[in-house]
């Protein structure tokens, strides 16, 4: 029996350890009759004193135990964390338990910002590791020896896993059962839960830029429209300057601010989330993808694709295509 620990810090979104813990019950209701006990013991702790976990919706958790009274030499399969707190003596408290905890642990994992505290243990210096899309620039700026990969959902780097945002967490789950019990445990479990058993780990994150519109109307949200219209234009930050009558320094200051993203890798973003909905959706040529969304030719399309998802723009076709077998 694989011994589970979930930490879930305060006011998170508790639906992720959830669904974990229900991923890791129905791989125990649908392992072979009569194997010795069930596949999974999963557990829940927490911080708090009171065992009461709040979540920012309002609904509360109660766990088994406080992570304060466990002891992190105890010999784990994985360990888990689940957010990244709702403070920072939440997550310090977390990040220097979990350190203790990962040599007499198989795996460690995160799942969405806690990947920020594993990153605040050590656990993530030099390895590639994901998180939340929102995340990606803070984890990258706070712990620079992290080598952060905005494309993928999840991404393994020998025994730590860290996952993106909320529900990739499920599909990492997915992923575990498979290493531990094989591939037809997996796909019964998503049989039975109405998942998909693997969207690759190389599936980007859902578009950004359609998510980082300006917080206010005025000329950087109308700006905004403009670029989804004229992708095959000139989008250089001086460009951009000259169609809101502002100088390039100052307009990169306000853009950035109003929307969260520098106005060069929105632009990317822009035409890539545009070029990936031509290859899902028709049998275009590259060359003309390329020359439609501003990429200019199939080889810097290639380049980005690669860089952003990790994956070739054929290959995102043929995965991702309308005329992909399910």
């Amino acid at each position: 029996m694989r011994k589970v620990l979930i930490i879930v810090p305060d006011g998170g979104m508790l639906f992720e350890a959830a669904g974990i813990m229900d991923i890791l019950g129905q791989a125990n209701r649908l392992a072979v009759s009569g194997s010795e006990g069930p596949l999974y013991r999963a557990t829940i702790a927490c911080s708090q004193h009171d065992l009461m976990i709040r979540g920012h919706s309002g609904v509360n958790l109660v766990a088994d135990s406080r992570l304060s009274d466990l002891n992190p030499r105890h010999k784990r399969d994985t360990v888990i964390i689940t957010g990244r707190g709702a403070n920072e003596e939440e997550g310090r408290e977390i990040a220097a338990w979990v350190r203790q905890a990962a040599p007499y642990s198989r795996r460690v994992v995160s799942v969405c910002g806690g990947a920020l505290l594993l990153a605040l243990s050590g656990l993530l210096d030099g390895r590639r590791a994901t998180t939340h899309w929102r995340l990606l620039d803070t984890l990258q700026t706070r712990f620079p020896k992290v080598k952060v990969e905005r494309g993928p959902i999840y991404i393994q780097d020998e025994a730590i896993w860290t996952s993106a945002g909320v529900s990739s967490g499920f599909d990492l789950t997915l992923a575990l059962v498979e290493q531990d019990y094989g591939f037809n445990l997996a796909r019964e479990v998503a049989q039975d839960l109405v998942m998909y058993l693997r969207r690759p780990g190389g599936q980007s994150q859902f578009s950004r830029y359609l998510l980082t519109q300006a917080g206010k109307p005025g000329p950087i949200r109308d700006l905004q429209t403009w670029i989804l219209e004229n992708l095959s234009e000139d989008l250089s930050v001086e460009k951009l300057a000259a169609q809101v009558a502002m100088s390039p320094r100052n307009f990169t200051r306000v853009f950035t601010r109003e929307t969260g993203s520098p106005p060069a890798r929105y632009v990317e973003e822009a035409r890539l989330d545009a070029a990936r909905q031509r290859l899902e959706q028709g049998a275009e040529a590259l060359e003309k993808i390329a020359s439609i969304t501003g990429f200019g030719s199939s080889l810097n399309l290639r380049r980005v694709f690669q860089r952003n998802l990790q994956l070739s723009p054929s290959e995102y076709r043929e995965r991702f295509g309308v005329n992909t077998v399910a």
